[in-house]
């Protein structure tokens, strides 16, 4: 214990984020989203105390404590901090490809849609009235088709 109690509640709140952390990390790389241990309220709450506490605890009375409660301050923020950058690596890379999937989707039913008459330009009617202009797609996946 350090002479100052709220660096041994950052410490502890760090290691507790630490954990949910790496467990996110450990759902989605089995494809388990829904395990992710970051969506539940108790850790988003310890998330936004943590932010709050590590912003008021002033450089002065980080240089007041001692040697070993600063070194362990120093250790679990930059655990802490290592683990949060492959998370958001994680979770970008996991975005991409959901939404490059979606958006092949999207695509691949703008053109059967599209499809339609083979013979005719798009917009043109050969004998009868002159079709009304498709709407333009904006990309949003609007259609239950199977692809």
């Amino acid at each position: 214990m350090s002479a100052d109690p709220r660096i041994d509640r950052l410490v502890i709140m760090a290691e507790r984020l630490i954990e949910a952390l790496s467990a996110d990390i450990a759902a989605l790389e089995k494809g388990r989203p829904r395990e992710m241990k970051t969506l539940d309220p108790e850790i988003q709450t310890l998330s936004a105390q943590y932010t709050r506490e590590a912003a008021q605890l002033a450089p002065a009375a980080l240089q007041a404590a001692p040697a070993e409660a600063r070194a362990r301050l120093t250790a679990v923020t930059g655990r802490f901090q290592d683990v949060l950058a492959l998370h958001g690596r994680l979770l970008t890379r996991i975005r991409g490809a959901s939404e490059g999937i979606i958006k092949a989707v999207a695509e691949e039913v703008d053109r059967r849609r599209l499809r339609g008459r083979p013979y005719a330009p798009p917009g043109k009617s050969y004998g009868g009235p002159a079709p009304a202009p498709r709407p333009v797609s904006t990309g949003a996946m609007l259609y239950n088709h199977v692809v």
